[in-house]
């Protein structure tokens, strides 16, 4: 029995061609990416709009999986629509509202050599209803980060344009020591001593007015939040830019926020500077962001792409993929609903 405390409203995922129960296991001890990460995945979501549930970019993350795949030297059994199509069904068969969803690519079980030759590439997808990755209250009020002592893989070292499953072992390690230190989230460096990212977010700032996050060639992985906030801020008027981010342009910033499926658009309102290895935490030294709160850039931001993952900003609509063929159907179906604002 497996229990759903952080897998809320999770009935079913789908495994190479088949809905399983969620309480039921479906992999053996010795599946290759177990033991070494060889794996790719998505995090997606979707979201609740006046026409029913609706996935957010979903055609571009499954774009980005291939990709992905491609850079693993994983062949992919199924084809792209076959997995759009499967995303589609299985929000349908569990009835959530609004949920996150996982695509997860993983070499099986098969031989335990690091070449995985008789492994075979299969795929699992689930979804399941989860809130805001850093709270809701950090939405809200911002986030203090830790600039962490080490350094983000540098793209000399590793293709960082695909979502590997091995990459994130250092997501997790930065990630749980900035919150033992008594911090919301970690940023990493990268090896040019330059703001890099989160663990799992991409970074903007806003100085004079100008909306900027930093390219591919800063050891990041431009991600799909990303893209989406630069062209709705551009939509919106405001000048953008794409470029390095030296530390005391982080710092200095008037905003600054977090970008992300799971985490949305979260503010960074407090800095903390640890990313000197050979210091020790009493040297480290604390920066606020502008106010300290907030600011207005970021807001206006956050309620444009809450507005357009819901269905309320027309020229946005493409980039949504409905569960359910009308209202009406999703209706039938979920109950009566209203999209939040």
């Amino acid at each position: 029995m497996f229990e759903t405390t952080h897998f809320p409203g999770a009935k079913k995922y789908w495994y190479n061609g088949r809905l399983v129960d969620w309480n039921r296991a479906e992999l053996h001890v010795m599946t290759h990416a177990l033991h070494y990460g060889t794996s790719v995945f998505e995090g997606i979501r979707a979201y609740l709009t006046d026409r029913g549930p609706a996935v957010f970019r979903l055609s571009e993350h499954i774009d980005r999986l291939f990709h992905s795949a491609e850079v693993m030297r994983m062949e992919v059994p199924y084809s792209k629509k076959e997995i759009v199509d499967t995303v589609l069904e299985l929000m349908r068969v569990n009835e959530l509202k609004s949920a996150y969803i996982r695509p997860l690519l993983f070499y099986s079980y098969g031989n335990l050599g690091l070449v995985p030759h008789s492994a075979p590439v299969e795929l699992v997808i689930g979804c399941w209803e989860w809130g805001a990755y850093l709270g809701e209250e950090a939405k809200q009020k911002g986030v203090h980060v830790l600039l962490l002592p080490w350094r983000r893989f540098h793209r000399s070292q590793i293709d960082l344009s695909a979502k590997l499953g091995g990459v994130y072992v250092q997501s997790k390690i930065t990630a749980e020591f900035a919150r033992r230190q008594g911090f919301n989230e970690g940023i990493m460096l990268n090896l040019e001593g330059r703001i890099a990212e989160g663990p799992g977010e991409n970074i903007f700032i806003v100085k004079e007015g100008v909306v900027k996050t930093n390219p591919g060639s800063e050891s990041i992985l431009e991600g799909i939040t990303r893209s989406s906030v630069l062209e709705i801020a551009r939509d919106a008027g405001y000048p953008t830019e794409v470029g390095p981010i030296s530390v005391e342009e982080f710092i200095s910033a008037d905003e600054a926020f977090f970008t992300g499926t799971a985490a949305e658009i979260t503010p960074i309102t407090r800095v903390t500077d640890g990313s000197n290895p050979n210091t020790s935490r009493e040297d480290w030294k604390h920066y606020t962001i502008g106010d300290g709160v907030p600011g207005g850039i970021c807001r206006h931001l956050a309620t444009l792409y809450s507005k357009t993952v819901r269905g309320q900003l027309p020229q946005f609509e493409h980039w949504l993929s409905y569960v359910y063929r009308s209202r009406e159907e999703a209706q039938a179906v979920l109950g009566s609903f209203s999209a939040a604002s």
